[in-house]
């Protein structure tokens, strides 16, 4: 005990002289019935120490050496020491702890720091002044708390609330006022309260602000310009208000006996067009305003469209005129031809309501789909008519050979472009053979189905025909379907068989006694020519 005196004695004269300052800067926080950390800056390293005492203003804490430790009574249980550091902690704080505190590390080192203790911050209140307001008036939130150096923060329903020339904030920071109050002050209010070691939050208060009507307005559904003879419209009228507007409703200026924010008209019927608007009433601000009207119209449906044309049988080169007939109100009309935009030119016209189409003079690439698409404002209807430009027949063609041999088959076909699909006459060297189809058709040919063959084509509706020709030869005799070398030797088979009987060689020299054709320019031709004059000169002599 005496040895601990004197280190004390020691410890306090050296302290005296020389102050390392080995705790931080104060002061340092502590809460009613928590605890705080004196912590030095001292290490493992920076020991063993040779003792260490720690005291709050006056009195002793704890003193401590290699071989002792001594805790003053009014600190037994509540500190921890850390012989380590020379670091001290204090628990279950109380208000009377607050203070300065020093240690001191022989031989040389010490500290000195201060503490503050706080009660927690507990029973956060706010007190309107009046939570239900009309707009541009005023209101006041009074914020109460239990404990000491309490600091105060609003807080709306998004932000903190800070001063402005509309927003003041007195007493501390404890009262809140706020003047000019408008729609949107209209949220929910807490005051946050806070010291050095706690806080708390108030419950919200909500502060209701009433207003118009403003912006007052009305729709229609459906939403158009014009309506349908017997259709049911729904208006609607809304207002910006609090609390919610009341509406009474007019058409032309008259006041009606409907009331609410939906007026439904049905079945209407053009007597019922007019201007229609509605007017909303705030029973808290007493204040109305009226909505811009709507203009209501009634409309006939579209129907009956139909397209007549000037004549049945529509011939090229002829006047014709399709006429778009309808009923219904304020109709328009648009013209289609095949699915596409009419094209309009000088041969093709328009009236100016658009009602007649006139061809000057139809040509066959007028031919196809007309639409008459016809509409007004609720409605549209069409009608559809097809132009059938009757023409022809033109480009009248025979296809078929110009030689074949006898007993072949003979096969001509005609063709002409014509509408209606032309009707076809078949004639020999000008007389007419029986058939009247397009093509001609016979199995086996003779010699006597040489010549010209004419096709007549003829339109039935344009009362219009056309023909062309072919020229067809029948090979017959011994030189059907042989080659020059065989047609010269069946020749001179023939001759020879003639030279047999006298009779007939006389009469064969009387009937070829002349000079002979020049001989042909083909080689195998010219063969057969020689051949056969050989033959000829032997048979003669």
């Amino acid at each position: 005990m005496a040895n601990l005196k004197i280190f004390v004695l020691a410890v306090a004269l050296k302290g005296l002289t020389q102050a390392a300052g080995i705790l931080p800067d104060g002061p340092l926080n502590g809460s009613v019935g928590g605890s705080v950390m004196f912590t030095t800056s001292l290490t493992e390293a920076d020991g063993p120490f040779d003792g260490v005492t720690w005291s709050f203003g006056v009195s002793t804490i704890i003193q401590h050496t290699p071989t002792n430790n001594l805790t003053y009574p009014a600190y037994e249980g509540r500190i921890t020491f850390f012989p380590s550091t020379a670091s001290l902690e204090l628990k279950d704080l109380t208000l009377d702890d607050g203070g300065q505190y020093n240690v001191n590390v022989f031989p040389d080192r010490s500290g000195r720091t201060k503490l503050d203790v706080y009660a927690p911050v507990s029973s956060v209140t706010v007190t309107p002044q009046s939570s239900d307001l009309v707009e541009f008036s005023s209101f006041s939130l009074t914020c109460s708390s239990s404990g000491p150096s309490l600091s105060f923060i609003w807080m709306n329903s998004s932000s903190e609330v800070t001063s402005s020339d509309r927003v003041q904030i007195t007493d501390g920071g404890s009262t809140l006022t706020v003047v000019n109050v408008t729609r949107y002050d209209e949220q929910s209010y807490r005051c946050r309260v806070f010291n050095p070691v706690s806080e708390g939050i108030s419950d919200p208060v909500n502060i209701l602000v009433s207003y118009g009507p403003e912006n007052t307005k009305m729709s229609a559904s459906p939403s158009q310009e014009f309506y349908e003879e017997g259709s049911d419209i729904s208006l609607s009228c809304s207002a910006d208000s609090r609390p919610s507007a009341q509406f009474t409703w007019f058409v032309n200026g008259t006041k009606l006996p409907d009331s609410g924010p939906e007026l439904t008209l049905r079945n209407i019927q053009f007597s019922q067009r007019g201007d229609y608007s509605c007017q909303a009433f705030n029973s808290r601000t007493l204040t109305n305003e009226t909505s811009p009207s709507i203009l209501i119209s009634a409309l006939q449906k579209i129907s009956r469209v139909s397209i007549k044309a000037s004549t049945e049988q529509i011939i090229e080169g002829s006047s014709v005129t399709l006429t778009c007939e309808a009923s219904g109100s304020s109709p328009s009309r648009t013209w289609k031809k095949d699915g596409s935009d009419l094209n309009l030119s000088e041969n093709v016209t328009l009236s100016e309501d658009n009602t007649v189409l006139t061809f000057k003079a139809v040509k066959k690439e007028n031919s196809g789909e007309y639409v008459c698409l016809v509409r007004n404002p609720v409605s549209s209807s069409e009608a559809k008519f097809t132009i059938v430009v009757n023409y022809g027949p033109e480009n009248v063609q025979i296809e078929g050979k110009d030689l074949i041999n006898e007993n072949d088959q003979i096969k001509l076909i005609c063709s002409a472009e014509s509408t209606p699909s032309a009707t076809f006459t078949w004639r020999l060297n000008g007389s007419e053979i029986i058939g009247s189809s397009a093509e001609f058709l016979k199995e086996k040919a003779q010699s006597s189905d040489s010549g010209t063959y004419t096709c007549e084509a003829k339109n039935t509706v344009t009362e219009k025909q056309s023909t062309a020709e072919h020229e067809l030869h029948v090979r017959t005799g011994c030189s059907s379907g042989c080659s020059a070398g065989c047609i010269a030797r069946i020749i001179v088979g023939c001759l020879v068989v003639a030279a047999a009987s006298a009779g007939g060689f006389t009469v064969y020299k009387k009937r070829h006694n002349r000079e002979p054709e020049p001989p042909p320019q083909n080689t195998e031709e010219n063969d057969v020519y020689e051949e056969m004059s050989t033959v000829y000169q032997n048979v003669g002599k």
